[in-house]
């Protein structure tokens, strides 16, 4: 057994756990950083690059499939294996992390891996090394998928989204639980791959979180794409026969898929970290406006249960960062927070929903304008689905949330982001030029519609 002290000891090196190291080292700090799995998390390796590296071949084989509505003719013979290498080759090294470390270490850090425990204020054991810390300790330990307490599913077995990102070839069959951004995102991608796809969700709508007019978007087009949508029910039992899952649900209905995918959602993953040292219980981390959880305690990222998102994770990474350097707070902590579901069209969205705003007690008006209406929409032709939707408060004339529905719905919800953000007045935004054939005018055509209330 070996000690050693530091400054800081970061536990876990995601994208919240890294940006930290990264910005304490480059302000001169002794860092010592801890990750049991892989030094990047899990955005690198099985999330936000290779799933969306998955999209945007499965969406490449959609649009070549429109081709006879705009162009001529195309033949199109999906398969999974180019996209399958480049996720290897290109976006994980085959799932290795080489580079990753060696790239903390030249920065300074002092890497170990394995499992971290708090054995006392600021000292913490990874295996048989006890490392001191003189400023104290960050948790970026990120989360896990949620496990569903359903009878048989451990025995049968499933996917995960890892599993789902790392497979060679498509299924199939594929039974997918949840109708969240995960499992859509998934279901859409394997059913323009050729595999038959059914998702089923407990909530009434897939997207339960987004706009009700984004989720009727979504699940139409999932629909053009073959996906079924089962919605209001719930798997109440799994089981494997003839090489098959058989999953049960609480209709009755059984299905019979080759994989399941479990997408039913992400928990903060604080558990065993021997925080009660702290006076903490976890599973999430809970802290302040600077991400502070305890005297010598910081915790970014999905840890923190605000949401599991990288640009959170980074964004919170930021603040603590400052926290720890003695800086002035630069950063807001409760800035508004925009999200992607990468589905066709993708959804983009940012602050309150209409039902959330009314929630809140707001005087709320709401201007929706379709996609396909605009210049845009029609130019673009098939794939154009989408829509604008804007959320004001009439009482301070300010938007406090968008949603962004279209073929750039994500890039869309960046401009209406600000908008909320920087609390830009409906009449300032009213007078903006924006260029034209764009998607973003499907904005004005919002504020359009808002007039009109």
């Amino acid at each position: 057994m070996t000690h050693s002290d530091t400054d800081v000891i970061v536990i876990g090196l995601g994208p919240g756990g890294g940006e930290v190291a990264s910005g304490l080292l480059a302000g001169g700090l002794d860092v010592v950083g801890v990750e049991r799995e892989l030094v990047g998390g899990e955005c690198p390796y099985w999330g936000c690059i290779p799933s969306k590296m998955l999209v945007r071949a499965a969406d490449a084989l959609a649009e070549a499939r429109r081709v006879p509505m705009l162009a001529g003719a195309a033949h199109v013979r999906a398969d999974l294996a180019p996209v399958a290498c480049r996720i290897r080759e290109q976006a994980t090294d085959d799932w290795d992390d080489a580079v990753a470390v060696a790239r903390f270490e030249k920065a300074g850090g002092i890497f170990l891996r394995g499992s971290a425990r708090v054995e006392g204020r600021a000292r913490v054991r990874v295996d048989d090394e006890i490392v001191q810390a003189r400023v104290g300790v960050v948790v970026a330990t990120g989360a896990r998928p949620v496990r569903p307490p359903i009878p048989g599913l451990d025995t049968a077995g499933y996917w995960t989204n890892r599993e789902a990102v790392a497979a060679r070839g498509a299924p199939s069959s594929l039974l997918v639980l949840g109708g969240g951004a995960i499992g859509l995102e998934l279901a859409q991608a394997f059913a323009r791959f050729g595999t038959s796809v059914t998702v089923v969700e407990g909530a009434d709508r897939v997207l339960p979180a987004e706009e009700p007019d984004a989720s009727a978007v979504v699940a139409e087009a999932l629909g053009a794409d073959g996906v079924q949508v089962c919605t209001g029910r719930r798997a109440v039992s799994v089981a494997t026969t003839d090489g098959q899952t058989e999953t049960t649900l609480d209709d009755g209905t059984v299905l019979r898929t080759e994989k399941l995918l479990v997408a039913v959602g992400r928990r903060p993953d604080a558990r065993g970290l021997g925080l009660e040292h702290y006076g903490l219980q976890g599973p999430a981390v809970p802290v302040d406006s600077r991400m502070r959880a305890a005297p010598g305690l910081w915790a970014v990222g999905d840890v923190t249960g605000g949401g599991a998102f990288t640009h959170l994770a980074v964004h919170q990474a930021r603040i603590a960062v400052g926290d720890i350097l003695g800086r002035e707070p630069v950063e807001a902590a409760d800035a508004p927070l925009p999200r992607v579901t990468f589905v066709d069209p993708e959804v983009g969205s940012v602050g309150l929903t209409e039902a959330t705003a009314r929630a809140a007690g707001l005087r709320v008006l709401v201007g929706c304008a379709p996609v396909a209406a605009s210049a845009r929409g029609f130019v673009h032709g098939p794939g154009n689905a989408g829509l604008v939707k804007l959320v004001v408060d009439a009482g301070r004339g300010l938007l406090v949330g968008a949603t962004a529905v279209g073929p750039a719905g994500g890039e869309v919800i960046g401009m209406l982001a600000l908008a909320v953000h920087a609390r830009i007045p409906i009449r300032t935004l009213r007078s903006m030029i924006l260029a034209y054939p764009t998607f973003h005018r499907g904005v004005l055509d919002a504020f359009a519609a808002l007039e009109q209330e």
